[in-house]
């Protein structure tokens, strides 16, 4: 696990000087991803610079030191991540020839395209990964990713240059940098949290996404993303062909396959561990991984004081139960706010998901013990984990007989009155009726109902309910509307089943933009490198060939996931219902966190600043102090893009975080 940066000067104007401490600044800023060893590559004559971070993982040897050279001369390589099946690999590449000097996996993506080729190397990849790899017969530059996105790389031209790397500070230590805002990307962090692939914060400058590659030499620009792998492919075969054979079969295929896909991410040369909140996910990847070692795994999770957050308990519970090595911190809220400062930097860019601070605080604590740790996520996508799957399934087959312009008039009625108001009156009502038909939904949820209501289908329901700020086009300013995964109906998978084309949606947009971007800027922003079994590419191909039947079970999701894990873990001590990974943001922005919020929204400074229309930020503020509205989540995106643009030092008449954050 490392961090990459780098250019091309097509033109070859750069001093070789100038290359050398151009590359050593961009590749400095990225040392909290690789802390264990740093290097540089540089062709004067070609206008290629290599610039590396190394976090030592395999072969902590000089021997695994990058950028690293082919054998035949060929290839320079600048790599960031892992690739699982290298020993598979080697033992396929040594009859053929190939002789290898030390025991990286880097020695072995290089031999793999001597003997093979770019993209059919990349098909034999089990892995995660970004790279930068220059051919020094043919002078091509090929920029590349692994399939599902768990590591990132952005890239732009600057003129006549190339500049790419793992983060947005790498390509920001270039001379001359332009740092013009995408407004269309600030448009699409309101609407979702996060900025999505391929657009970036800044103009012109684009993450890769994931799956492809894409090459350039001196003659030609980039070519547009080549993909080597699709989702929708997968997605789409997958259902086309079912699994064929008993339940029990299939469980009996897809334990082994699981089991080894969590083998190939417990090699290394290092302390390695897990994340573990007690649910299904990781509790699964937990145990699988515990079924495998002679010694006790090392887990680790956080837990927090507020019970309406707290997973330590059940995860203790698992802990105990599985005999792993546990460790467990129990954070205070000012250990937790503390993080908001750090944010801006963390990310790079503006991201908005309030689960970040807990996931920084986990990965903070699992480092002081492990440089590797194994992570559940993935296993909502594939298995239909996420309540909104059930939610949007039960509440389209109630309403969606219903004529539109009927559903518009009901929507209209259940927004008119404040969702506190909802809960008053819920309040009096249940005790005076029966359990069974007593109300279970928040004033908020009342709301997200409503604008379901109004959507005119599935789909569109289901892209309503993933946006947090519904007139983000009339609040940003000099916005268009960008095309995106979600609004390009065009690129989705055809799937026959409803609750399949969400997972799909969330497996192509949420997972790669959201959750892969959180894990990664939190785990490498404490030089720990997290490892994800679920997103093993065999796994995500066989989990689209499982009959849904045996995802969703009556009322319970990750039936199949389930059936494993109570293999390993009784049922009682995972049973409950499903929990995010949250803190009190709500009451946060109403109490410590308002003088800072107050400073960020200030209208003048909105104004003054001229990206947002103040009026509607203003009204949801003011509300939100109120208690008549719950804005959290959409003021969080605008807050979180303030206090970026604070960091950026656009205006420095203002302090970068006024306020107490305590």
């Amino acid at each position: 696990m490392c961090g990459l940066t780098g250019f091309f000067d097509t033109a070859q104007q750069m001093p070789i000087h100038n290359m050398v401490s151009v590359v050593q600044n961009m590749s400095d800023t990225l040392a909290h991803r690789g802390p264990d060893d740093r290097g540089i590559w540089t062709d004067a004559e070609k206008g290629i610079a290599l610039g590396h971070r190394r976090l030592a993982i395999l072969d902590l040897s000089p021997e695994g030191h990058q950028p690293m050279l082919s054998a035949d001369g060929r290839y320079v390589i600048a790599f960031n991540g892992e690739i699982y099946n290298f020993l598979e690999l080697r033992n396929q590449l040594q009859p053929l020839g190939h002789h290898f000097r030390g025991y990286s996996d880097t020695e072995i993506m290089l031999a793999s395209f001597s003997e093979w080729g770019v993209e059919r190397s990349l098909k034999r990849f089990n892995g995660m990964f970004a790279f930068a790899l220059w051919d020094r017969w043919e002078r091509v530059l090929y920029l590349g990713r692994d399939r599902l996105g768990e590591k990132p790389l952005y890239y732009g031209f600057l003129g006549r240059t190339l500049v790419f790397g793992s983060e947005l500070k790498a390509l920001k230590a270039y001379p001359n940098f332009p740092t013009e805002i995408n407004r269309d990307a600030l448009l699409l962090l309101l609407q979702f949290s996060y900025i999505p692939a391929p657009y970036s914060i800044y103009q012109n400058i684009y993450k890769l996404p994931p799956g492809t590659f894409l090459t350039c030499s001196g003659r030609n620009f980039p070519s547009q993303p080549v993909p080597y792998w699709s989702a929708r492919t997968a997605a789409e075969l997958g259902v086309a062909n079912p699994l064929i054979g008993s339940e029990a079969e299939i469980e009996e295929q897809f334990e082994a396959l699981l089991k080894d896909a969590v083998k190939l991410r417990m090699l290394a040369d290092v302390p390695l561990g897990a994340f573990l909140s007690g649910g299904i996910d990781s509790s699964t990847v937990v145990a699988l991984m515990q079924a495998q070692s002679s010694q006790p795994v090392k887990t680790f999770t956080i837990g927090f004081h507020e019970q309406a957050y707290n997973e330590a308990y059940y995860a203790q519970q698992v802990a105990q139960h599985l005999g792993t090595n546990h460790t467990e911190l129990y954070v205070t809220p000012k250990e937790t706010l503390a993080v908001i400062p750090k944010l801006p930097s963390l990310y790079d860019e503006p991201f908005a998901d309030p689960s970040q601070i807990p996931t920084y605080l986990l990965s903070q604590l699992t480092r002081e013990y492990v440089t590797v740790s194994l992570s559940g996520d993935g296993g909502d996508e594939l298995f239909a984990g996420y309540d909104a799957y059930f939610w949007c399934r039960r509440l389209w087959q109630t309403v969606g007989w219903i004529p539109p312009a009927l559903r518009q008039i009901a929507a209209s009625g259940l927004v008119s009155v404040s969702p506190q108001t909802w809960n008053w009156l819920f309040e009096r009502i249940n005790p005076l009726l029966p359990t069974k038909v007593r109300f279970s939904h928040s004033g908020y949820r009342l709301h997200r109902l409503a604008e379901a209501l109004a959507s005119p289908d599935t789909e569109t329901m289901y892209v309503n309910l993933a946006s947090r700020w519904k007139d983000a086009k009339t609040t940003v300013i000099g916005t268009s509307d960008p095309v995106t995964t979600l609004s390009d109906r065009q690129s989705w998978a055809q799937l026959p089943d409803f609750t399949q084309r969400m997972m799909y949606l969330d497996l192509v947009s949420y997972l790669p933009d959201d959750i892969l971007v959180k894990l990664d800027r939190a785990s490498m922003g404490v030089s720990l490198e997290g490892r994800i079994p679920l997103l093993d590419h065999r796994v995500i191909e066989f989990a689209w060939r499982v009959p849904l039947s045996m995802k969703i079970r009556g009322t319970q999701s990750k039936w199949l996931l389930r059936q494993i894990l109570y293999k390993y873990v009784p049922k009682n001590l995972v049973e409950r219902p499903k929990s995010g990974f949250g803190i009190p943001i709500d009451r946060w922005l109403r109490e410590p966190l308002r003088d800072w919020a107050e400073a960020l929204l200030d209208e003048q400074r909105l104004r003054q600043e001229g990206f947002f229309h103040p009026q509607a930020i203003r009204q949801k503020w003011t509300e939100h102090l109120s208690g008549s509205r719950d804005w959290q989540y959409s003021l969080w995106n605008v807050l979180m893009f303030q206090a970026w643009l604070s960091e950026q030092k656009y205006l420095d008449i203002y302090p970068k975080y006024p306020g107490s954050l305590v």
